[in-house]
């Protein structure tokens, strides 16, 4: 066993047998997860993030027809409200929107640094006792010092070296440190000294705490002792839930000495605790089905697929890649892949094919409604802002009406254009929207009825012979209103607002429910993008296919996320993989 370098290497050996027990640190400092530079001050650290480009590199083998370099370099430099040609949903939107001068430009910080790096090679115990004399203002020397080693990828022996100089020292070396040497050996895959520390803290340790399981398990899994993975694992069901990350590092360790039915019971297993699979779990399962002629082993894949639809799961370019591979190499089958972006009338240009409709079906509508009256209008929090009189009396406004064509947030559309009168820019649109012979009803605030410089009163009583209005009181929110009159009025009402409804979705009571009231919200939702007052009103589109993994048997489609593209949660990708059976 090699764990320390030249004469001290059983220095640890030897201090456990001085030391019977001692007690694990149970709160740690987190371990960094991102390779980088750790800048020390003497209250604080950070790490600097990786360079975006070095994740995506990968080795993708499909290439998309577009020139996406040009695209995204003509897109990055409008300031629309949502640019073109996505809409309010599609991922990088957000990003774009919130791109100012201000976030381009940081101000450098004046404060003092200090830089601590790790040496290049190793050192002698009075050289260690030197190096921390000298940074004798920063606290906890060791483990930031084993901190910059991770974030450099230091050598192995640079690392023992320490902790020789530790263990001199001290007697014996710590389970904090003890865990930050393990997360280097792990990060190096130094397999030897990874059963070395297991051992070790097995020995030494009765119980570990998450992060020295999660670790050993990682470590373990790759290696031939990849079994004793599966015993820790087991140890962790005994206190608590283990982690999504605990589950793919087990199941990776499965398909890697096909194991594959421990890997799909341990999938399962992880689904039936609601635990949401990394990408990269799930990429393991087609790399390791690639060129496998199993009819069972091919059904479980496509179940794999359909959790990814059923849980609106979008891959990356990576998972991407593997899927399409695993289609081409499938024995006695003829998969062609290409990547693509589908039309906004839902057709894919490469095989011709509609996608599937955004809207939902007579049942799914009735779901969604029932749970958006019980657990969003007439839930506890609508109640903080407005009264169960007033909501009340707004349900019986809408019953005596019938059903509209389109629900306008009043207060939000004519503030959609700051630089332009809120009551102009209202009128304007419920103008447009009128001559398109819509009904219409409009959600205002009573302040918007005493006339003032911002509410002309000319231009609410224009408004008002166009459209049916109900004026809240001016503490209500308007939200509950509006989803209860699109609701009422039928799976064809649309509704008007910039706002994203997050924090309604979030009330709701399941993952199904909330996944309806994303393809719901993103198959009504208009948004005004551009308006000229007198001149011009424009909406986004809305799309009409649905951005989920789809099949026709004969034809695969996947939405994929671009890793260079930023995609916040209530977005959707817009690249796909179209896969076609020849």
């Amino acid at each position: 066993m090699a764990l320390f370098c030249q004469s001290s290497s059983l220095v640890l050996q030897t201090s456990l047998k001085t030391y019977q027990m001692f007690y694990p640190i149970l709160h740690l400092r987190q371990l960094p997860t991102v390779f980088g530079c750790l800048i020390c001050t003497t209250s604080s650290w950070s790490a600097k993030p990786m360079d975006p480009e070095t994740i995506c590199k990968g080795t993708p083998k499909l290439k998309s027809r577009e020139k996406e370099a040009d695209k995204r370099q003509s897109r990055a430099g409008r300031d629309d409200f949502s640019p073109r040609p996505f809409n309010l949903f599609a991922a990088g939107a957000s990003k774009m929107r919130s791109m100012t001068q201000d976030s381009l430009t940081k101000k450098p910080t004046s404060s003092k640094k200090i830089i601590l790096c790790p040496p290049e090679k190793p050192l002698s115990v009075e050289e260690w006792g030197k190096m921390k004399e000298e940074f004798g203002t920063i606290r906890k020397f060791e483990e930031l010092m084993f901190d910059k080693m991770i974030a450099h990828q230091s050598p192995i022996d640079v690392a023992k070296s320490l902790l020789v100089a530790i263990a001199d020292r001290q007697g014996d070396v710590g389970y904090a440190l003890l865990v930050k040497y393990l997360a280097l050996c792990v990060s190096q895959k130094e397999v030897k000294e990874i059963y070395d520390i297991h051992d070790i803290m097995k020995t030494k340790y009765k119980i570990l705490e998450t992060s020295a399981y999660s670790l050993l398990i990682r470590g373990l899994s790759g290696s031939q002792r990849w079994k004793e993975a599966l015993s820790l694992l087991e140890e962790i069901k005994k206190v608590m839930t283990p982690s999504k990350g605990n589950y793919g590092d087990c199941i990776k360790g499965a398909l890697i000495n096909q194991d594959r039915n421990l890997a799909c019971k341990l999938f399962y297993e992880m689904v039936a605790k609601d635990l949401m699979p990394n990408l990269d779990t799930i990429q393991a399962f087609f790399d390791a089905g690639k060129s496998v002629r199993d009819d069972q082993w091919k059904a479980k894949l496509i179940h794999i697929l359909s959790y990814l639809r059923d849980n609106q799961v979008y891959p990356g370019e990576m998972l991407m890649q593997s899927i399409n591979q695993w289609f081409v190499s499938l024995p006695g089958e003829s998969w062609k892949g290409n990547l693509t972006t589908i039309k906004n009338s839902g057709q894919c240009p490469s095989c011709n094919q509609y996608l599937e409709n955004i809207n939902l079906n007579p049942e799914e509508y009735s779901i969604l409604k029932e749970k958006i009256i019980k657990d969003v209008i007439q839930g506890r929090d609508t109640f903080r802002k407005t009264t169960p009189q007033e909501l009340e009396e707004f349900q019986t406004f809408v019953n005596k009406h019938p059903p509209f064509d389109i629900v306008i947030d009043g207060l939000n559309v004519a503030s959609s254009f700051r630089k332009y009168n809120p009551s102009q820019t209202l009128l304007d649109v419920v103008l447009y929207l009128a001559n398109h012979n819509l009904r219409l009803l409009v959600l205002g605030r009573r302040h918007m009825l005493k006339g003032s410089r911002l509410w002309d009163r000319k231009n609410m009583a224009d408004m008002q012979k166009k459209a049916d209005f109900f004026f809240t009181e001016n503490v209500s929110e308007d939200d509950p209103f509006l989803l209860y009159a699109t609701l009422h009025s039928g799976s064809h009402c649309k509704f008007v607002t910039r706002d994203l409804l997050r924090d309604h979705k979030a009330c709701l009571p399941d993952s199904l429910t909330r996944r309806l009231f994303f393809k719901w919200q993103r198959g009504h939702q208009m948004v005004l993008s551009d308006y000229v007052p007198g001149r011009r009103v424009k909406f986004e589109p809305i799309l009409n296919y649905d951005t989920i993994v789809q099949t026709t048997g004969s034809t695969w489609h996947i939405p994929y996320d671009d890793c260079l593209l930023e995609r916040s949660s209530y977005e959707v990708p817009t690249k796909w993989l179209c896969l076609q059976l020849k």
